[in-house]
Order: C-alpha cells, then structure tokens, then sequence
C-alpha cells in the first residue's frame, strides 16, 4: 500500500510543534499538516507542571498549548499516543509505531528531552518530573505535613521545592553545589533565592552529595534524612534515538542552523532537542517556542527570525526570576536595582532579574545590542521611579 502523504510533519508533544503548526497557519499555508506525539495529551506547555498544577488540584487542560477544538478548526490532526519509530531521511518517509508509514514534504523533529535519575545506588526510585502524569503522580504523594526530599537545586528542583511548600510538605532541597541552580548564576542570586525559600519553610543543604535514595528518604556521607518520597531534578536528556538512527548530525541535540534545518533536506528540528550548530542547546519554553516558529517560516520560505538571545524564567516561593543573556563565566557580577548584570569583558552578557522589577524585554534588547553597563544602570533607575 502506498504510504499517506502529508506536507508538514510534527513529531513531539510540547510548544514546538504547537508553535510550528500556528505559524504555518497564521501563514496562510493551506497544506496538510499532521502532529503526532506519544503522549495522550494535546501539545502542552511544560512550566505549569512544577507551579500551577504542582501547587493545587487543577485540571490538566489549564497547561495545554492551545485548546482541543482549535486543531480541528485549523485542520490540523493529531495522531496522540502514537510514537514515529523510524525516519528514512532520503525517501523522507516516517514508520509509526503500528507499522504504518507516512510520507512528508516537511517534517519538524521536536521530540524534547527526557529526565535523568541519579546515578546512585536507588535512584532510579526517585520521581522525576517531566509529564502532566509525572506531575500528577507527584501531587498526590504531596499530603499536608508529608516529607520529601528534593535531590538538585536546578530550576526543576528550586520549582517543586516552593510549589511543594505551599502545600505544606516538609521540603528539604539537597544540591551538590555550593549554590542554588548549581552556582550557574552566582552567590549572589542564589542567595536571594535561598531567603525566599527558606523564608517558605523549606531546608536548604547546599554543597551535599546525596549517595543513595533508600526505602526511608535519602542518605547522605554519614547522615540519613528521612522521607516519605523522593523527588529527582538533575538534568536531562535530548530524546536524539530518533533522529541519530535516521543519520542526522547529532552532538548534544540535533544540530541545527539559523533556520533549524537538519543536516537532512526537509528535516527540521526545534525545542529542547535542537542544538545551534554554534551555540548551546537551551532548555526552556521561550526556546521551544521561538525555534518552532523560525521552522514554520523556514518551511515557508519566509525570512527567518532572528535567533534571539536565551531568556528562561522561573516562579518560586512567591518569588520571580528572569535571565537573559547567556553568561557561563562572567568576570563579576554587578548589583542592580531589581536585579543583577553579569559582566564580560567588559560588557553585560547576562542579566537575572528579580521579582519583574525591570521590563525583560528591554533588558533582552541591551543584552542584544551590547549596550554598556550604564544603560542597565539608567533602565533600573527609570524602573524604579
């Protein structure tokens, strides 16, 4: 039997593919357009999963990326709870799960990223957020006066660890590093963070190595803490099989130009998945989003927006911070007032905000333009008036 062709194929369930198929529409591009995603959900979106939906009982749909009706009114169909088994790149063809085969004009690779456990000796029972199951599994082991332990200080860790305080388990985050977030942004904004954290009821135990997950919480060198469940945030890993087994260039992500085009004609990827042939792969929904908008444009022939520099955002513990700039090392950081300026070479490459008491946008834009630190000076001083 001849395979089903289709003009745009989507492979993920996230705000890639979501944000793909309503560019190519608000383009006015009229083809077929089939999203398929082994999950049972529509597309969604994943920061809710460690905030709204962590913190009270609320309905999975609150997260999704757009609402079930609007795929049907743009004819748009969705093949969920279907997974893509193989690519064959040069016939561009895509074999399902079940057997059947598709053939595509486009196809936008957004399959995500999947959580690690801790290499230690029981991690593998520690609860992993990744999925609206994986976040409801975890609130309902979250009882009022319950105990966890949070194994990594990172954003998913810092995230659950306020969501979970809020409803009143006994939280202890326990992070390797001397610093939250693995000292990525510094003492300083580690310490604010810490104090609101802290100030939520939940313990911090920074520079700690956790050596196993048992039956009663999680041992430490020479001290056991005790828990009724263990929750796991420490990383995780670009979902690559696919397009590796398919022969794409791979290397920490799919490795993608300014369009998000493959090393595969007609082979796109965007999300978590995608690396910049020249950058680092950001994990985060501003990311996500963006990228599958520049592949619908690409598939398009319309021109390209630009790369934008990385922007991630977290809420926790009432607390609100925002980063943009990409600044691995930084020669030191600058207080603002409302935030924070990672200097480089003289030269802001970065900048943490806190509580949104300066416009990100405009912050985004100085990072961008290689505005001088007098600029971020003046922006948080007209913040402040």
């Amino acid at each position: 039997m001849e395979p089903r062709f289709v003009d745009v194929l989507l492979i993920g369930g996230g705000v890639a593919a979501a944000r793909c198929a309503r560019t190519l529409r608000r383009h006015g591009f009229a083809g077929s357009v089939v999203l398929t995603s082994d999950e049972t959900m529509p597309p969604y979106n994943r920061p809710p999963l460690s905030k709204e939906l962590l913190q009270a009982d609320l309905p999975a749909e609150l997260a999704l990326a757009e609402p079930r009706s609007w795929y049907e009114r743009r004819g748009i169909e969705l093949l969920l709870a279907t997974a893509v088994a193989a690519l064959d790149a040069e016939r561009r063809e895509a074999t399902l799960a079940d057997g059947s085969t598709l053939r595509f004009g486009h196809c936008l690779i957004a399959t995500g990223a999947a959580p690690r456990s801790p290499r230690i000796p029981g991690g593998q029972d520690a609860l992993l957020l990744r999925t609206l199951d994986d976040s409801e599994r975890i609130r309902a082991r979250a009882v009022a006066g319950s105990r966890v332990v949070v194994i990594g200080g990172g954003f998913i860790g810092v995230e659950v660890a306020g969501s979970l305080a809020a409803r009143g388990v006994l939280v202890t985050v326990v992070e390797l590093a001397g610093a939250l977030w693995g000292g990525a942004f510094g003492n300083e904004v580690s310490a604010w963070a810490a104090d609101r954290l802290v100030g939520a009821g939940v313990q911090l135990r920074l520079g700690a190595a956790c050596e196993a997950v048992t039956s009663h919480g999680v041992r430490l060198a020479g001290e056991q803490l005790d828990a009724d469940f263990v929750v796991a945030g420490v990383g995780v890993t670009p979902r690559v099989e696919l397009a590796a087994r398919a022969g794409l260039d791979v290397d920490d992500g799919i490795v993608v130009d300014d369009a998000q085009r493959t090393s595969a004609a007609g082979i796109y990827a965007a999300g978590d998945v995608a690396r910049p042939r020249d950058g680092a792969r950001v994990e985060h929904w501003h990311a996500a989003r963006e990228s599958g908008e520049r592949a619908a444009l690409a598939m398009l022939g319309e021109p390209i927006t630009p790369r934008r520099t990385p922007w991630v955002f977290s809420e926790f513990a009432g607390a609100k911070l925002d980063v943009v700039g990409w600044a691995p090392r930084w020669d030191e950081i600058v207080p603002l007032a409302g935030g924070w300026a990672y200097v480089v070479g003289g030269d802001v490459a970065q900048l943490a905000i806190a509580d949104s008491q300066l416009p990100v946008e405009e912050g985004r834009a100085l990072v961008e333009s290689g505005a001088p630190l007098e600029r971020f000076t003046m922006l948080a001083s007209a913040s402040r008036a």
